[in-house]
Formats: structure tokens, C-alpha cells, sequence
């Protein structure tokens, strides 16, 4: 296992700053990204019956540093184990009804390695000028000359946000959390 695939020990927990507090009940926006699996997805289209789409700031490589002071920013830490754990979990997500995606503002051919060095079974969604963000008012952070998101996660039921995830932590268990809430408030 990568260092990227472990959490250390000592991450700042994240704390509710209320910037997702206006999203349930919103109406995804019309917008289309590219995705790892090829070609676009129309973020208004999906959630047939219901989208988890995980929100996160950057994947990282391999061989190439972080972010200055990235462990110290609470909620940044954790892309690759959130990955990891969304993969690991998507046949119980899809059997709950679900479809998956991931969305950062990183390129799509960055996106591509983390998806195929992950073997991940869904569509990763790149907006890299960060639509999703203006269109619905997501928190965001800066670090390093980069704007990123702040983690999130929306389940989306016919193109509408129906419950928001934020703060997440830790990452590498939300994909449990998610499936949990699915089985809590299943469309049976």
C-alpha cells in the first residue's frame, strides 16, 4: 500500500462551516465534463434513480509532493483512501440503487492515472474550471497558487440534490457512511 492509500494519524478534522447548508433540494445545473470512462457527462442528467457524486480536492502520484502543508489543511488529506473505499464498495452502491461518480477540477488526464493506478469502476469528472462550484456555490480552498474542492459528497435523485455530505472525515470510511444513509432512506 502507497503512502497516498494511508491516512496519517494526526489529520485536522474538518468542522462544519455551514457552506453546504443551501444545497439540498437544488437542482443540478446543465453542465457537461469529461469522464475517465470517455467521452461527457451532463451533471443534470445524472442520479436515475439516485448519483453519489464524491466531491474532492486533488488525487495525488506517486513520486510527486503534495501541496505545501497538505495534512495540515483539514479535509485535504484523503483523496486516494476515499477513492479506494467508493471502489471497494460500488457493487453495494450500485445495488442500493446508485450510480458513482467522482468530480475534481484536476484534468482529465490526470484523473485517468489515479482511475487506472486504482482500477476504479467509475467515471472520475473533471471541471476543471470549477462550473459546478459557481453554478451551485460549493465551498472551496486555496492552496499553493490552486483553487480546489472542499470534500463533499451529493446524492442526486432525478436531478436534484437530495442530501449533502460535508464536512466528510475521516475519507477512507464515507463510502460506508454513504451506503449506510442509501439503505436508511432506500426508494423500495
Amino acid at each position: 500500500m502507497s503512502s497516498l492509500e494511508q491516512l496519517p494519524s494526526n489529520l485536522p478534522v474538518p468542522l462544519d462551516d455551514g457552506a453546504a447548508r443551501h444545497l439540498p433540494g437544488l437542482e443540478m445545473p446543465h453542465l457537461h465534463f469529461p469522464a475517465t470512462t470517455g467521452g461527457t457527462i451532463d451533471i443534470s442528467a445524472v442520479g436515475s434513480p439516485r448519483a453519489v457524486i464524491y466531491i474532492y480536492p486533488m488525487t495525488g502520484r506517486p513520486g510527486v509532493p503534495l501541496p505545501t502543508d497538505w495534512d495540515l489543511i483539514p479535509g485535504a488529506r484523503g483523496c486516494t483512501p476515499e477513492a479506494c473505499a467508493f471502489r471497494d464498495h460500488y457493487a453495494e452502491l450500485k445495488a442500493a440503487g446508485s450510480e458513482v461518480y467522482g468530480l475534481s477540477s484536476q484534468t482529465t488526464d490526470y484523473q485517468a492515472e489515479a482511475a487506472q493506478r486504482l482500477n476504479l469502476p467509475f467515471a472520475l469528472l473533471s471541471d476543471e474550471r470549477m462550473e459546478l462550484a459557481d453554478a451551485l456555490h460549493l465551498p472551496t480552498f486555496a492552496v499553493d497558487e490552486l483553487v480546489l474542492y472542499k470534500r463533499l459528497t451529493l446524492i442526486v435523485r432525478a436531478g436534484r440534490i437530495e442530501h449533502v455530505f460535508y464536512p466528510i472525515f475521516p475519507p477512507d470510511r464515507h463510502a460506508d457512511e454513504v451506503l449506510d444513509w442509501l439503505h436508511a432512506n432506500s426508494l423500495d
